[in-house]
């Protein structure tokens, strides 16, 4: 209390009221009187550290009541101070090794003048290894805090004292030799360079296991260009999620590939006329260079089969109530439904999980009625799940040429049904019937090639090949039985030739359809060292 307070006066002190507490603020906030008092120390540490330290604060709530000053024994750090020069004026520093918390869970500088912190700033990623959580050797985290204190700053700071009256940088030749604030900015972390030698090695040590074990499980593309990646002192954050740990090195590999094709550019330009005394080198570094990306675009698209394949296994699974995904959710996956082959690019299509030559076809429809197909003039408006035509070569009976020769085309039909589906007993719900009924109607229809050439009449019987995926439930077992299908001997699936029809006709399990593209492509999911399982 002054000594020249008035006569009567035996408290005095300031009420603050918090009314209209939002909700989401409310929720998260600390409830407790220990939690609030922690976090109000926590964001003052430094008013308790520096010298003259701080005001006795006591924070109640009825009867308990905790002291912030009771908060430093237990505060969990270490300290250190150093100092620096910059252009003439001198800087001193305190850093800090805080125990990690929520609050604190990043490297800050906090820049203080007049005795009190005027503003403060994440230097998290600004020295390769420092991150929120590091390391000196030992088992035991810190996040590490640097308060930033000098005549200079006290001399500087603006009268509301919520930053400093000096320039950020300054450009060109300045008429005051003073320090700007990325001057200051600067100094201060080559200090904590020198301050922060082990931790920072360990930090980048850890970085680089990080980006390695997420680029040999979830990011084989970048296997190729992994060299010239860290060549580019790529350091990440050990704790950054995969999302953003994807981000960062796609961003370092278009910088790669925007450097190679100014590169790409530069070599063939040069390559006309003289060429430099050099140009072999250059020529021969691009062509490692095409190389390295051509093999990172075969990782990327085998971990798209690999994603793919791990997507389609959980679309199959029932959710916690025992219900299944519905069809067209898994129909998605393999093509986009209500679309045809000149609609959706190539690589808008998993039909390769079914069969590696569906690839290749002259017309694919998805969930299109026969009346819209161009391949017949049917009028029904059935809608085949799948349904494709392959014009083929008369001396390639099995593989599909690229649909301009004829004479002989094939049909294939795919259909879909729900996991576990078990009601495969009349005909509209007999996949097996739909899809030769699919197929004699294509062939009675007036087939054409996708651009509208008219098939010969000797190919107006083509063969078909009738692909039905469903879980093998007892009214799918029975309808197979009464196909007369034979049994695979994994039990996964049945197939068979039907004669009437003249097709081939193969049911397949969700998990024999998972399996077997597992299977065929394990040689590339093992080459990339991705789970094939």
């Amino acid at each position: 209390m002054r000594d020249d307070a008035p006569d009567g006066l035996t408290d005095a002190g300031s009420s603050v009221c918090l009314e209209g507490f939002k909700k989401p603020y409310q929720q998260s906030a600390a409830k407790t009187v220990e939690a609030i008092a922690r976090e109000i120390f926590e964001h003052c540490i430094w008013y308790f550290l520096r010298d003259g330290g701080a005001p006795d604060v006591f924070v109640s709530d009825d009867d308990e009541t905790f002291s912030l000053k009771d908060f430093v024994e237990e505060l969990g750090h270490s300290e250190t101070a150093a100092s620096f020069e910059v252009k003439g004026q001198t800087f001193e520093m305190l850093n800090l090794r805080l125990k990690t918390s929520a609050r604190n869970a990043t490297p800050r500088l906090h820049w203080c003048a007049a005795n009190r912190v005027v503003k403060d700033e994440s230097i998290a990623g600004k020295l390769p290894g420092l991150y929120a959580r590091m390391k000196d050797g030992t088992s035991t985290e810190f996040t590490y805090v640097c308060y930033l204190s000098s005549t200079y700053l006290n001399d500087h700071v603006r009268a509301d004292r919520t930053d400093f009256d000096l320039p950020e940088r300054m450009a060109g030749d300045a008429l005051i030799d003073e320090p700007t604030l990325d001057d200051i900015r600067t100094g201060v972390l080559q200090e904590v360079a020198k301050a922060l030698t082990e931790p920072l090695a360990s930090g980048q040590l850890a970085s680089k296991e990080r980006i390695h074990q997420y680029v040999s499980t979830k990011g084989p593309k970048y296997r190729p260009l992994m060299k010239r990646i860290e060549s580019a002192g790529i350091v990440v954050d050990p704790s950054m999620k995969d999302a953003d740990l994807e981000m960062e090195l796609h961003k370092h590999a278009q910088r790669i590939e925007t450097d190679w094709l100014a590169e790409g550019q530069a070599v063939f330009a040069d390559s006309s006329g003289d060429k430099p005394e050099d140009y072999d080198e250059r020529l021969a570094k691009y062509l490692v260079t095409v190389k390295e990306f051509n093999q990172s675009d075969l990782a990327n698209y085998v971990a798209r089969r690999r994603t793919t394949l791990d997507i389609l296994a959980k679309l199959i699974e029932s959710d916690g109530n025992g219900k299944y995904a519905r069809e067209d959710r898994i129909h998605e996956l393999l093509f986009p439904m209500r679309q045809d082959s000149n609609e959706v690019g190539v690589d808008a299509s998993n039909l390769w999980i079914l069969d590696e030559r569906l690839v290749f076809h002259d017309y694919l429809a998805s969930d299109k009625t026969l009346k819209n197909m161009p391949v017949t003039d049917d009028a029904s408006t059935s809608r085949p799940d799948i349904l494709a035509t392959r014009v083929l070569e008369p001396d390639l009976p099995v593989l599909a040429s690229e649909g301009q020769k004829l004479p002989l085309q094939s049909i294939v039909v795919v259909e879909l049904k729900r996991p576990m589906r078990n009601d495969a007993t009349a005909e509209d719900k007999n996949p097996i019937a739909q899809c030769l009924d699919y197929v004699a109607r294509v062939r009675e229809g007036k087939a054409a090639t996708a651009t509208g050439r008219p098939i010969p009449s000797s190919a107006q019987e083509p063969p078909a090949f009738c692909y039905v995926i469903a879980d093998l439930t007892p009214t799918m077992k029975r309808m197979c039985k009464l196909s007369g299908l034979t049994k695979t001997h994994d039990g996964l699936g049945y197939f068979g030739y039907i004669e009437p029809y003249k097709a081939y006709v193969e049911v397949i399990s969700f998990d024999g359809l998972v399996n077997a593209a597992t299977e065929r492509n394990r040689a590339f999911f093992d080459r990339l060292g991705l789970p094939s399982s």
